[in-house]
């Protein structure tokens, strides 16, 4: 099939913009890509191929200006003996979206130097990748927030584009220049001879990193880095019925930078232990501490509870280490208002010291002390020790 114009295959005027050209090519990508034509998969994958090299060429400044100069012999230097390959599409970036659901592409764009392709996304970026990284960082709360929930603004260390040169790299208001080291391919071609073979080795260029151009002049802010590091604040909304230990994730909200799809951050919510309660999944567990009179007596007591206070009641009688429930009053299960309950263990507190006549009351209540506490006898509450 005789090669058509590059101009033509995509669709595009001899003076149209790189924006327009991109826009074009991914438009056709989506058209003509082998899974999105069951029917012919054949045809299909030889339009892609051509719309491919034809973007190749048209997308990069030296390659274009040389075709537009010299034809297809202005570029046939940038491709081997046998013409355009996959080996020489250095634009995978460019079609990220498209990337992930297709087998098609994950056969072509997966291994070697390609796969480190896949990783940029603009030229320019010496370190821009495909996906920014994760970050990873703690808060600690009141045991009290795994009932109502929270909502915490924290600081987390972050890296953008820099706001001077937009990620690029370079002096605001200057141009990329050809790397003169691969002449704007991105790769690095050696071959040698071994006998009537001739072994070719393909490498990403080290003097651009791949991207075909190099900065003229490097932005004074991020020295060339295209990277700003900061401080940024993000809000975590913590969910009531949160474990201890359990690890939230904020999408979109790691490492960035200019063509790269954001990171994810991973908090841990660590509860602070409390001295008044003690947690066993969604129950909770404290201690009432109750005068001798209320024991004996009946009556109520004020508690404390996870999110204020409350009431409980004490029967007459209630005997050291009794325990009550009080419904409700505890953990609740994860995006449910369903709550478990607070158990309370009551601990009785006994004077230390007796007036007179509290012990001559207390005499003719339960009889002698030591009589009531011979074998046989009814102790403080009728019962028989």
């Amino acid at each position: 099939m005789a090669k058509r114009d590059y101009y033509e295959v995509l669709g595009v005027p001899k003076g149209a913009s790189s924006e327009e050209i991109r826009s074009s090519y991914r438009k056709l990508a989506r058209k003509y890509h082998p899974d999105m034509n069951k029917e012919n998969p054949k045809a299909s994958e030889e339009k892609f191929k051509e719309l491919s090299e034809a973007y190749e060429v048209l997308a990069d400044e030296g390659k274009r200006t040389r075709y537009d100069s010299m034809g297809f012999n202005g570029v046939a230097q940038d491709f081997g003996p046998t013409g355009f390959t996959w080996q020489n599409f250095t634009h995978v970036g460019d079609l990220e979206d498209l990337l992930g659901a297709s087998p098609f592409f994950r056969e072509w764009f997966t291994g070697g130097v390609n796969e480190e392709l896949l990783r940029r996304s603009r030229p320019g970026r010496a370190r821009a990748v495909h996906r920014g990284g994760d970050l990873e960082t703690s808060i600690k709360l009141p045991l009290a927030a795994a009932v109502t929930g929270a909502l915490r603004t924290i600081e987390v260390p972050h890296t953008s584009d820099c706001p001077d040169c937009d990620g690029t790299g370079a002096r605001h208001g200057t141009a990329f220049e050809t790397c003169p080291e691969c002449e704007g391919r991105g790769q690095i071609r050696r071959s040698q001879n071994r006998g009537y073979t001739q072994l070719i080795q393909i490498m990403e260029c080290t003097s651009c990193h791949g991207t075909g151009r190099r900065i003229k002049e490097q932005c004074p802010r991020c020295e060339g880095s295209g990277i700003e590091r900061s401080v940024q604040k993000v809000e975590v909304r913590v969910p009531p019925g949160i474990e201890d230990g359990t690890m939230l994730r904020l999408s979109r909200q790691g490492e960035s930078g200019a063509g790269v799809t954001p990171g994810d951050l991973f908090v841990q919510v660590l509860l602070e232990p409390s001295a008044l309660f003690h947690r066993e999944g969604r129950d909770v567990y404290s201690e009432a501490h109750v005068a001798l009179a209320a024991a004996l007596l009946g009556g109520e007591a004020r508690i404390p509870t996870l999110t204020g206070e409350a009431m409980l009641r004490i029967p007459a009688g209630a005997q050291p280490g009794s325990q009550f429930r009080l419904r409700g009053e505890g953990f609740p299960r994860l995006r449910s208002t369903d709550r478990g309950d607070l158990i309370v263990t009551v601990r009785i507190d006994l004077p230390t010291s007796l007036t007179s006549r509290q012990r001559e009351l207390l005499r003719e209540a339960f009889g002698d002390p030591v009589a009531s506490s011979a074998p046989g006898k009814r102790g403080l509450f009728g019962r028989r020790s």
